[in-house]
């Protein structure tokens, strides 16, 4: 095929071409995997992710506009895929509780609690400025070091600790006063120790 632009073969894309799917495919798959690896840190679940990123695309061919860049759409989706996936962690995470130093499942069974205690969490996390939640998401889901975190954010080390103190403090605060329950507010308080 001969050599196209980007906005041209967004067009024959939503033509059902597919060869200009293929080219950009192979033209943004790596850096796109590059991207979302650094997010979930496992080979496995980016590739997956990588996968279904370019399903979509497919699938929504039709409604993307031709005149702005593909590769925004592209890493802006596959951004929201990862931390969908992350979110997924979260919970499997927060499907323990800490006592006493020992790790004890949480009864399933107790379906009311556990989407008490992961719904007040989220609440809260949204609630976060945006800078705060990439924090506490580097931090705490994706357990990076404060350096690591200062690097990837362009910040100090300094502001990182400040930033995640902040966030950790807002959600315990939006867990105290909104409470289900005195279960429901230690889980959450408890959680926030053992992400990593």
């Amino acid at each position: 095929m001969e050599e196209f632009s980007e906005s041209e073969l967004v067009a024959l894309l939503q033509n059902d071409n597919v060869k200009a799917f293929d080219l950009l495919y192979k033209k943004y798959h790596a850096p796109v995997y590059n991207n979302i690896l650094k997010l979930l840190k496992d080979a496995d679940e980016s590739e997956n992710i990588l996968q279904d990123l370019f399903v979509t695309l497919w699938e929504k061919r039709a409604s993307i506009d031709p005149q702005k860049p593909v590769a925004n759409w592209l890493f802006q989706v596959s951004y929201n895929k990862s931390i969908t996936q992350l979110k997924k962690k979260l919970k499997q995470s927060l499907a323990f509780k800490c006592i006493e130093g020992d790790m004890m499942l949480v009864d399933e069974k107790d379906i009311y609690f556990k989407e008490a205690k992961l719904k007040i969490l989220e609440e809260a996390l949204v609630k976060l400025s945006p800078q705060k939640r990439k924090v506490f998401d580097l931090c705490k889901l994706q357990g990076k070091s404060y350096e690591e975190c200062a690097h990837e954010l362009n910040i100090s080390k300094h502001t990182v600790k400040e930033y995640l103190s902040a966030a950790v403090k807002a959600v315990k605060e939006y867990a105290e006063q909104h409470p289900v329950n005195d279960l429901v507010f230690i889980y959450i308080i408890v959680a926030l120790k053992i992400i990593r």
